[in-house]
């Protein structure tokens, strides 16, 4: 996609939104290795390109279910980076009460209706989001963010059969990172694209490089436009690893070739190409991109140390929300 299709300023928004996702990403792996996160951690590190591709064809109040690697979405869709610091800590100004964590991080006035630690969990509840849509002709999309280990689970597959029947407006995102946990793509799928399920129930598909927002922008775009107008689901499948381990803590990434890390770090990093393209086009000067690299630093050290200095939530706040009397 050329990127004369976007403006100047959603250019640099792009970039605000790739380099916030990196900086918190980084500064999560930091704190976890310091022993001071609870429960489960999966970082979206190398996928930036993906979650902000995607999000910025979306409207305010469209929708997205994510994944347990879900932190890049819910901030490319717009959620506080101090409530989900404060969820990631189990603090009581999270966005959930601390009740949810890295893998529940939740918004709906955001339109981000969960992470999900059930994988392809989110698909299903996108389908729902999108039916009430459609039956209430509010021109409201809904996204499902699902892995490629995800589109394994059955779930999945009924998803894109009862989105296809239905004609739901809804886009299945699906990111390809090379591994279920630790199980390369060539034996869990067959080295083949996820993309043609998609045409098996009827459903336009593209696959594009998720390293390139241009390209993921592209295909969104079009996506999104198709479902707002009536025309149904599309599947749009992002090829995009994961620099980190599936999960931090115990990972080590044993099952990845020799040197594949570094080559990752050296040739697809997705923020350091989207910087180079903008500056060698004249987008945008260095000196801009680096002022917003030191804002968004700024941005995460407060969210960090909000949360660090947040209250526990109190038992009677543990139980809240939990339990429902019919």
């Amino acid at each position: 996609m050329a990127n004369d299709v976007l403006g100047r300023d959603q250019r640099i928004a792009a970039y605000r939104t790739m380099r916030t996702i990196r900086e918190f990403e980084e500064r999560v792996h930091e704190r976890f290795a310091a022993g001071e996160l609870p429960g489960a951690v999966h970082l979206y590190v190398g996928q930036e390109a993906v979650a902000a591709g995607v999000c910025a064809a979306l409207a305010d109040d469209d929708y997205i279910a994510s994944t347990h690697r879900g932190h890049g979405h819910a901030i490319a869709k717009g959620c506080d980076l101090t409530g989900m610091m404060a969820e990631i800590y189990g603090k009581a100004t999270g966005l959930c009460g601390g009740k949810g964590g890295s893998m529940h991080i939740a918004d709906f006035d955001r339109g981000m209706l969960g992470a999900n630690g059930v994988a392809a969990g989110g698909a299903p509840l996108a389908c729902g989001a999108a039916l009430s849509a459609k039956l209430r002709e509010s021109g409201q999309v809904a996204v499902a963010f699902v892995g490629d280990g995800g589109a394994n689970q059955g779930a999945f597959a009924e998803s894109l059969t009862l989105a296809s029947v239905w004609q739901l407006p809804v886009v299945f995102v699906v990111e390809d990172n090379g591994y279920a946990q630790s199980t390369g793509t060539r034996f869990h799928l067959g080295g083949r694209d996820i993309a043609a399920r998609a045409e098996a129930v009827g459903m336009p598909a593209a696959v594009v490089d998720g390293y390139d927002f241009f390209a993921v922008h592209a295909a969104a775009t079009e996506a999104v436009r198709r479902a707002r107008e009536g025309g149904g689901p599309s599947l749009v499948e992002c090829k995009a690893q994961r620099f980190f381990g599936h999960m931090e803590g115990w990972d080590h990434q044993a099952y990845r070739g020799a040197g594949e890390v570094d080559a990752l770090w050296a040739e697809h990093d997705c923020l350091r190409l989207l910087a180079d393209r903008l500056v060698a086009d004249g987008s945008v000067a260095p000196a801009e991109l680096a002022e917003v690299d030191s804002a968004v630093r700024a941005d995460v050290d407060f969210a960090v140390e909000e949360a660090r200095g947040a209250k526990e939530p109190t038992v009677d706040q543990l139980l809240a929300d939990v339990y429902v009397s019919y």
